[in-house]
């Protein structure tokens, strides 16, 4: 499972490896260069590659200022489909997944703004 640590603004450490662009954390692997159709929204699509393995939680972090604003139907989508969804600043998404039990666990982190 993974474990984050060392979050600043555009940089994070996954697993001791550090990263510079938004990613997401699932349990059973890591999703780099996670890319958004717009940078500062999260809708359905933007999750389509990892929908299936969504686990019961998913911590969404939306950057450094919160600027990243997830599309309430891509929320209520998830909620539907009995994912618990926590949508914090990246720096409390960081420290809430270290939380959590990574094996029920992902995270969406974009690291700026």
């Amino acid at each position: 499972m993974s474990r984050i640590s060392g979050y600043r603004f555009g940089h994070v450490v996954v697993d001791g490896d550090a990263l510079t662009s938004d990613v997401i954390v699932l349990p059973g692997r890591v999703v780099r260069d996670w890319w958004r159709n717009d940078g500062h929204r999260l809708v359905r699509e933007d999750l389509s590659d990892v929908w299936a393995e969504l686990p019961a939680r998913l911590v969404v972090g939306t950057g450094a200022t919160g600027r990243m604003e997830p599309d309430p139907a891509v929320l209520e989508d998830l909620r539907a489909r009995g994912v618990d969804v926590e949508c914090l600043t990246t720096d409390r998404a960081v420290e809430r997944f270290g939380e959590l039990d990574p094996a029920t666990s992902a995270a969406a982190l974009h690291l700026t703004c």
